[in-house]
């Protein structure tokens, strides 16, 4: 019944419009005759390409043996090689019959973190403070010794626990490092300011090559006498400046796009400077930046394979030593594939939570 006591009949569709499956293909992809056309050409793409990679990493692929003669007259993918030398891609050089350090260490780690970003979780606060407080101290005895522990030289560390301590700990110091300089940035005290501004150009304006070698080679002369660091405590302090640097410009663009009007009212409530941006302009400003945020976190994730300038051997720099054994010539694509594989995980994972916590958060500000 409409207000005039009328009865009315149900809401049908505009006539033409076909529902279901038939209709998402005529409104996705035939829609212009134009869209047909790259429709079709995607197909074949697929068509001349996918059929192809799966014979050769799964039909036609070798995976038994213990070495390259396994795979001789195959003519998929060799995993044997991934197989024989997986120890080496994740543990690096790290002693066997203590690898189960590093297991825990991983365990304690993803258990961590699954707590303080899973929403269903309770406790995310003391889950994110014991990831950035406790984990670090208990990783570094468990990984390096003490305690009783076997101490375990940095050298022999490599593979994808490089990697992750690498990005983890680049990662852990970035962002608040980051927020202190964009504060600082946009600070009023031409000291400070001025401090800021120097520190994230001239770290911007240099290439993270250059700032490993910097932080290898020049960073023990700055030091006091008898003072000196590991070659992997170098490049990650390395590493951790220059990500702050571009952390720094990312926040700062969320804080400029707060209103001037946030900052006057949290004033008219008598809040001070440290109230208002810890409870008023921060959150709002990280929340809009979040994709930058991730952004800044896969690229310095993707860059953590430049330590092996240095000597440092992550994921890659162990698939490119093991694909020089004469025993394995021939293999290195097999272990370029396993590598872009873990890589392609790990930034899927960060991008798939981002979009996640967008949506969580209304970041996109729609319209109702």
């Amino acid at each position: 019944m409409d207000a005039q006591g009328t009865s009315q009949g149900p809401i049908l569709p505009p006539a033409g419009v076909v529902h279901g499956p038939l209709g998402w293909l005529r409104a996705n992809l035939f829609s212009t005759p134009f869209n047909s056309l790259l429709t079709v050409l995607c197909l074949y793409l697929l068509w001349i390409t996918v059929p192809p990679l799966i014979n050769w990493a799964i039909i036609d692929a070798t995976v038994s043996g213990t070495d390259r003669t396994a795979c001789a007259g195959a003519s998929g993918a060799c995993w044997t090689f991934v197989k024989m030398r997986f120890g080496q891609f994740i543990y690096g050089l790290y002693p066997i019959e203590e690898r189960w350090r590093v297991n825990v260490v991983f365990a304690v780690g993803i258990l961590l973190v699954l707590a303080a970003l899973s929403p269903r979780v309770p406790g995310k606060l003391w889950s994110g403070g014991a990831f950035v407080f406790v984990f670090p101290v208990l990783a570094y005895v468990l990984l390096g010794g003490g305690l009783g522990l076997p101490v375990v030289e940095t050298r022999l560390w490599g593979g994808l626990m490089l990697t992750l301590v690498v990005a983890t700990t680049a990662t852990v110091v970035s962002l608040p490092l980051g927020i202190i300089l964009a504060l600082a940035r946009s600070s009023r005290m031409p000291i400070v300011k001025g401090t800021a501004v120097v520190f994230i150009e001239v770290v911007r304006g240099v290439p993270m090559i250059t700032v490993l070698f910097m932080a290898s080679v020049m960073l023990p002369l700055f030091l006091p006498p008898g003072m000196n660091f590991d070659k992997l405590m170098r490049a990650l302090i390395g590493i951790s400046l220059f990500a702050s640097a571009y952390m720094a410009e990312v926040i700062r663009g969320g804080l400029q796009a707060i209103p001037r009007g946030q900052i006057e009212a949290a004033q008219a409530l008598g809040l001070n400077y440290t109230r208002t941006m810890g409870l008023i302009v921060l959150p709002q400003a990280l929340k809009l930046v979040i994709p930058g945020i991730v952004n800044s976190f896969i690229s310095l994730f993707k860059d953590t394979t430049l330590v092996a300038i240095i000597g440092l051997f992550d994921l890659l720099g162990m698939v490119q030593t093991a694909s020089t054994n004469p025993e394995w010539l021939g293999s290195s694509v097999e272990g370029y594939v396993f590598a872009a594989f873990v890589f392609g995980c790990f930034c899927l994972a960060m991008s798939r939570y981002s979009q996640a916590l967008e949506r969580r958060l209304e970041t996109g500000h729609r319209r109702r």
